[in-house]
């Protein structure tokens, strides 16, 4: 379990045969936000030209190269060496939590062992990544929305209205499924909380994968609700609460 007043003790596995280095740097500074990556590990055949861009970044970012030959053909010794390694790790007693970097469903049963541990999963691959394993960590993270940010897909009718998202079936549910849940009896709904719910409801949600940085942002652009600050109790700060437009048949329903 996290240590209380400390950062989350992290390692980070990635299977160097299945992710791409390009993302190493920016999957570290995202790792950053959930704990210190203390234990840092790619693995694969490093023998093999095939990881031959990853050994530059190893270096820069102070990633430690497992070297695991092919001993059989069509076989994935990677996989059976990370997977071991984490195990070992997870026995040890002296994380808080793992990052498994693949878009390889094989590490599916892994991230479920070692949430039955107590310990957090983060996982990160490319939007490929089957749904088992991303069902099977509690935070998962599409590599490509670790990418500059570029301007939200947006639609609007007019050039004097405020762009909105386009429609997504998926994401309406999921918004509506988590801001009732946080809504009080006014209907308004602390962001936090209503953050909080959309990570238990899809572990891949993500703000980012529609084209907003913050999901404050992405809920102001959904014509369906507003958002609105109110100040903390210290003064200095505020929190922003979200509710539901009212719909003609809501609102008539209501009267």
């Amino acid at each position: 379990m996290a240590r209380s007043g400390d950062e989350a003790r992290l390692a980070v596995l990635i299977d160097a045969d299945n992710a791409s280095a390009k993302h190493l740097e920016r999957l570290l500074a995202e790792i950053a936000k959930y704990g210190t990556a203390g234990v840092r590990r790619a693995y694969g055949d490093w023998t093999s030209s095939q990881l031959g861009s990853w050994k530059t970044a190893l270096l820069e970012h102070s990633v430690q190269p497992i070297q695991q030959f092919a001993y059989t053909q069509g076989k994935n010794a990677t996989d059976s060496a990370l997977i071991i390694d984490a195990m070992d790790l997870l026995h040890a007693g002296n994380l808080d939590g793992f990052c498994l970097v693949s878009s390889d469903s094989d590490f599916t049963r892994l991230a479920a062992r070692i949430r039955e541990e107590g310990l957090k999963v983060y996982g990160f691959g490319e939007r490929k990544t089957p749904k088992p394993f991303v069902a099977a960590c509690d935070t998962f993270i599409y590599v490509e929305n670790l990418a500059p940010a570029t301007e939200p897909a947006t639609t609007s009718t007019s050039t004097s209205e405020k762009p909105t998202l386009k429609r997504d079936a998926t994401l309406d549910r999921l918004l509506a499924e988590a801001v009732d849940a946080a809504a009080g009896d006014d209907g308004w709904a602390n962001l936090g909380t209503v953050g909080q719910n959309l990570s238990r409801l899809a572990s891949d949600f993500d703000s980012r994968t529609y084209g907003y940085g913050k999901l404050k942002d992405l809920m102001q652009a959904h014509r369906s609700y507003q958002v609105q600050s109110r100040p903390s109790g210290d003064g200095k700060s505020s929190n922003a609460f979200v509710k539901r437009r009212q719909t003609g048949k809501r609102a008539a329903a209501r009267q």
